[in-house]
């Protein structure tokens, strides 16, 4: 999940943008105060800062133009006013983009997510992406997050087989069909405990909530 920083200093204005980007799935964070923007984002795991231009202790340009020294993270200005000048300068000095309150919560989410999607790097030829997964099939190799798995020969073949169908139930059969040799294999390495290390490596990866579904009877399943 993108994490956003929102620098503002309108607690309601704050509180309606927290729970419009979390509502879709992303981490937020609220900062109060210019000053102390810059060393958050130097802690690193910030992917888009929301900086609102008059708050309380420093501005919001020159918050952005210290920022600007050091990092490129996306910056979508908040400003009270709509003057043509502000919109000018924020631009100038490095922002990615520019609304005037009031503003719909909604709107801004929109926003953030065009920003994200630009500020992202292609990926490598070869590679398709499933959500937050990625798999270079003629590679054999999967990625979490731009994290490569360690995964085994088995491991990434269940695997791989259940991202070609996000949401679908494959069954066992249809998994070793995918994934195995020969009979002799499948009868010592079962698709459950395959799936089980998998698992394992999935949650030490930093994968949240156990994408890998098991429908009794049916088979499994995975929900991006």
């Amino acid at each position: 999940m993108p994490t956003i920083l929102i620098a503002e200093d309108e607690p309601a204005i704050a509180d309606a943008v927290l729970y419009a980007l979390r509502s879709e799935g992303m981490q937020a964070e609220h900062r109060l105060l210019g000053r102390d923007v810059v060393p958050r984002l130097r802690a690193g795991g910030v992917d888009l800062v929301v900086l609102d231009v008059g708050l309380p202790d420093v501005s919001g340009f020159d918050v952005c133009r210290e920022l600007r020294g050091f990092s490129q993270v996306p910056v979508i200005f908040l400003t009270a006013r709509n003057d043509e000048i502000d919109r000018v300068l924020g631009l100038e000095l490095g922002a990615d983009d520019y609304m005037a309150k009031p503003f719909s919560p909604r709107e801004l989410v929109a926003r953030v997510r065009a920003r994200l999607r630009r500020s992202q790097p292609p990926m490598p030829q070869g590679w398709t992406t499933h959500g937050e997964f990625a798999v270079d099939r003629e590679g054999h190799r999967i990625r979490f997050r731009d994290q490569p798995l360690e995964l085994t020969r088995y491991e990434y073949a269940l695997m791989a087989a259940l991202l070609q169908r996000p949401g679908a139930i494959l069954s066992r059969a249809q998994l070793m069909d995918r994934g195995w040799d020969s009979d002799a294999d499948s009868a010592d390495r079962t698709v459950d405990t395959h799936i089980k290390t998998l698992r394992t490596k999935l949650r030490a990866a930093g994968v949240e909530n156990d994408p890998i579904r098991t429908h009794r009877g049916l088979g499994y399943a995975f929900e991006i």
